[in-house]
């Protein structure tokens, strides 16, 4: 699609040799014609009025008419009257013709985990946030900042945060990133600096997330598991780690919450062992059948690196998220944040703190939980419906949930079923460090679904997830 200038048109890169025998007008045809033909100009696209393109290459205006005059006799452009000149039809270099890719066909229902109602994003009130960011901002935003971020945001998240996550945050110990892979990979990297060589994680967990930000650090990383009661901290010690990442709130992807003795625990191990603790505080923000429970930040602020993101409150695209810091990392992880990218988009970040200044980020939460009930509900009441063998867990908070496959139902054969009637499914092993499949079970997101694709999705492959005579 050609680009369509408004005002003055655009620049072309064009060189004339004056010392060369060939004739300027000659030079001019010619390498428009090779433009044209090569690709390089495209059908439909505007080139600069002779008035501009002869400002630019010091050439009479007359000459340029000629020029164009000529290469429209040729068919290579075509002028009207009140209008630009543009690439004609049937010239230039042949099109490229892609090989046919089958369309996949759309899903009834897709129930990819992690993944927020991204047609709820708070358009209205971003625009209006980020108008008054840009009207308001002091002309020094425009330079490069702080690298741990916008003083203004950080003074506002340290608010929020004290407010809603009983964290003990203070601005000067924040640092703003670009969310929670680049937040997590920098706290590794300035770990790795002070001599951590090794790190465990949850299992199951998001197990190539955390393999990724360890190998770029230059850190083992080893799993350690998970119970009902959140990581088995027996087994983190015996690892040998001496940092640990965890989501207590609402574990990913298994959904348990880090039980009050485990915290104890895992607090007592970080102390015992001079080790960091490393929370991703994921789903927090969405709860429902149980209390609130605070940041483990709020606990051990000496021990606990707390890492938020707005990437499932608002939407992945914003970009933006925040590293809680200990004292003794605060320095070096805005060192890293700093040789990493000097520092995350300033407008964004005024924005961010305009809508929870406001109080609309507020709002809008209180709105997506209302929303993520009811498609909680929908799929509780779809599952009960169709497949009444399987059971759901992990339902207190965020929006998805684990689904327990009755034996012998098989994980990757439910899965491949499903996906030929066009539903998409998950299972629990892609986040088993050993891949396994047993036992069976799948991760269903609910978030980026509306209440009637759930039910029809579910009552599509109903039959798939019961045991056997069930069906």
């Amino acid at each position: 699609m050609p680009i369509e200038w408004s005002g003055l048109g655009p620049d072309l890169l064009l060189t004339l040799d004056r010392r060369a025998a060939e004739p300027l007008r000659s030079q001019l045809e010619r390498q428009l014609r090779e433009a044209i033909r090569s690709g390089r100009l495209r059908l439909g696209e505007r080139l600069p009025s002779s008035r501009e393109l002869a400002r630019a290459l010091e050439l009479s205006r007359g000459l340029v008419q000629d020029c164009y005059g000529q290469l429209q006799a040729e068919g290579y452009l075509s002028t009207q009257v009140g209008s630009a000149t543009r690439v004609a039809a049937g010239v230039g270099a042949p099109p490229v013709i892609p090989e046919l890719v089958p369309v996949p066909r759309p899903l009834v229902a897709d129930f990819q985990s992690g993944v927020p109602d991204l047609a709820s994003f708070p358009r209205t009130d971003w625009l209006w946030a980020m108008r008054e960011a840009s009207r308001a901002a002091p002309t020094a935003t425009f330079d490069y900042g702080d690298p741990r971020g916008s003083e203004v945001l950080r003074e506002v998240l340290a608010g929020y945060l004290r407010r809603v996550r009983a964290a003990a945050a203070e601005p000067e110990r924040m640092v703003v990133c670009t969310g929670y892979a680049q937040g997590l990979g920098l706290t590794l990297r300035a770990l790795a600096r002070s001599g951590i060589r090794k790190v465990a994680f949850e299992d199951p967990g998001p197990v190539n997330t955390s393999a990724d930000a360890a190998a770029w650090a230059g850190i083992e990383a080893v799993p350690v598991p998970v119970d009902h009661d959140g990581i088995d901290v027996a087994a983190l010690a015996a690892s040998g780690a001496r940092a640990v990442i965890v989501t207590p709130a609402h574990q990913w992807p298994t959904g348990v919450v880090l039980a009050p003795d485990r915290r104890l625990e895992l607090i007592s191990w970080a102390a015992r062992n001079a080790a960091t603790i490393i929370e991703d505080d994921y789903d927090a923000e969405f709860r429902y059948d149980r209390e609130p429970v605070g940041a483990l930040h709020g606990l051990a602020t000496d021990r606990v690196v707390s890492l938020g993101t707005v990437s499932k409150s608002l939407a992945p695209s914003i970009r933006l998220g925040w590293i809680l810091c200990p004292p003794a990392l605060a320095q070096a992880i805005a060192e890293e944040k700093h040789l990493n990218d000097r520092g995350s988009p300033g407008l964004d970040q005024l924005a961010l703190a305009t809508l929870i200044e406001s109080g609309r980020y507020d709002r809008h939460l209180r709105r997506m939980r209302t929303t993520y009930v009811r498609r909680r509900g929908a799929l509780v009441e779809a599952l009960a419906q169709h497949a009444p063998d399987t059971e759901l867990t992990g339902l207190a908070a965020g929006f998805h949930a684990v689904a327990h496959l009755p034996r012998p139902v098989d994980e990757h054969t439910v899965i491949d079923a499903a996906r030929a009637r066009s539903v998409g499914l998950y299972g629990m092993s892609t986040f088993r460090s050993t891949g396994q499949t047993t036992p069976a079970q799948l991760v269903l997101g609910f978030g980026n679904l509306t209440e009637r694709s759930i039910r029809a999705g579910i009552a599509t492959i109903g039959d798939l997830l019961q045991g056997p005579g069930q069906g």
